[in-house]
């Protein structure tokens, strides 16, 4: 079991992420506790209500929401009373089971997941501290949760080992195939969940895999000098199309100061990857004496990396960038070393293209004579000459079957010449009588 405590400031925002999830049928709420009221009669307005009650008693507590994730193994086979037992039991263990909380099982990936809003305001206005609870409380609480409900440990395991929480495969954004906002919203929180980047520069990057642009507006602007972002849908020419939607807009708010403070701890983490995306990069520059720009993308997307180059207005290149899909990374190419910057491998590009001749294969050597695989003969006495015998023999598969065959084929046929017996000299009797 993997958990995620997020804290926030806004228990609306929390409220309708989730909410909107169970009207596109992503997702369905399974419990809401203390609440005095059963599902079925519990709308929007009474969960909000319910909340923004705690809330206001401490207007100046402004980090007051919690969004807690709690992620399964794909092989973790759970009711939905399992969810509710497991989501009650970790509330209580983290100081939470008194407040008022929901609990949403969402379906939008390949594992089982749930989804829990409350807030951290208690009904008298103290507030429940919950620095460290990461690492304090609820990890204590994940270990004893496995143990009693049989679930896959997340301890002990390394990068080759995670658990299987992977989400489902996102389609890329096309206009008027899916509501606009509800579009931007699906890519822009996935690129921001898995993608390392650490640049707006490289953030738009990735947004373009999947049809999405990032605005600030022109420097001159009142939008730019605000901080302002809106984010668009784009064409497979990169025009923008349909209408832009303001960050603040969406739920998550993936402002411009949000996705900047994601930066430093995206250079750690995509740190890594870094070499095994250069060794990808020169594994298809090494297959081409020459190579066109077309080509040079074409391969590397076999290699699941795509390359941008960027252009100023008058088409020249100034910049490119990595998009590593393999490990959800991106780097400019200056950050892999010079050999990977814009000049470097524009200088290095072609009009065409003229591959490397491949390497010949070894040929396979022919078969040796029988007489090199044969034992020495060695005979007491005198050595004796072997006749010369010619004998054909299939090329073998390999020395070791060549040896222990021709082993048992020739061994009948030479052996150890045997040593004759020398007959006993008789001595000449002499006939003593004569004497």
């Amino acid at each position: 079991m993997v958990t995620k405590i997020i804290s926030g400031k806004n228990i609306r925002g929390l409220l309708l992420y989730n909410e909107h999830k169970v009207s596109e049928g992503q997702a369905s709420l399974i419990m809401a506790s203390r609440f005095g009221t059963d599902l079925d009669n519990l709308d929007l307005k009474a969960k909000l209500t319910r909340f923004e009650h705690l809330t206001e008693a401490n207007s100046r507590v402004k980090t007051n929401a919690l969004h807690i994730l709690l992620n399964f193994d794909r092989t973790d086979k759970l009711t939905t009373a399992a969810f509710q037992q497991i989501a009650t039991r970790y509330m209580q263990r983290i100081g939470f089971g008194e407040q008022p909380y929901l609990v949403y099982q969402h379906h939008d990936a390949n594992h089982p997941h749930i989804h829990i809003v409350t807030t951290n305001i208690k009904p008298d206005g103290k507030r429940i501290d919950i620095h460290g609870i990461g690492r304090t409380l609820s990890e204590t609480a994940r270990k004893e949760l496995e143990n009693e409900f049989n679930l896959t440990k997340a301890e002990g395991r390394n990068k080759s080992q995670e658990l299987d929480i992977n989400p489902i495969p996102l389609e890329k954004a096309h206009y008027g195939k899916t509501p606009t906002k509800r579009a931007i919203y699906n890519v822009v929180s996935h690129v921001l969940k898995t993608y390392k980047f650490t640049s707006l520069a490289e953030y738009n990057a990735a947004l373009k895999q999947f049809n999405l642009t990032a605005d600030r507006g022109k420097e001159d602007t009142i939008m730019f000098q605000k901080r302002g972002l809106v984010y668009s849908i784009i064409n497979e020419e990169g025009k923008r199309i349909g209408i832009p939607f303001k960050a603040s807009a969406l739920a998550g708010r993936p402002t411009l100061d949000k996705i900047e403070k994601t930066f430093a701890r995206n250079k750690e983490k995509r740190l890594p990857h870094r070499e095994s995306l250069k060794r990808r990069i020169d594994q298809v520059l090494g297959n081409y004496h020459d190579l066109t720009k077309a080509t040079f993308a074409q391969e590397l997307k076999q290699q699941q990396v795509a390359i941008l180059f960027r252009q100023n207005a008058e088409g020249l290149i100034y910049g490119v960038t990595f998009v590593d899909h393999l490990h959800k990374t991106v780097f400019n190419g200056s950050d892999l070393g010079k050999a990977y910057s814009a000049k470097a491998l524009t200088a290095g590009l072609s009009s065409t293209d003229r591959l490397k001749a491949p390497k010949k294969e070894p040929l396979i050597p022919p078969a040796l004579p029988a007489s090199r695989f044969l034992p020495s003969l060695q005979v007491q006495g005198e050595k004796e000459a072997l006749p010369e015998v010619t004998i054909e023999l299939p090329a073998p598969t390999s020395v070791l079957e060549t040896l222990l065959k021709q082993e048992t084929e020739y061994s009948n046929f030479y052996h150890p010449r045997k040593k004759k017996k020398r007959k006993k000299r008789q001595e000449p009797q002499v006939d003593q009588g004569l004497s």
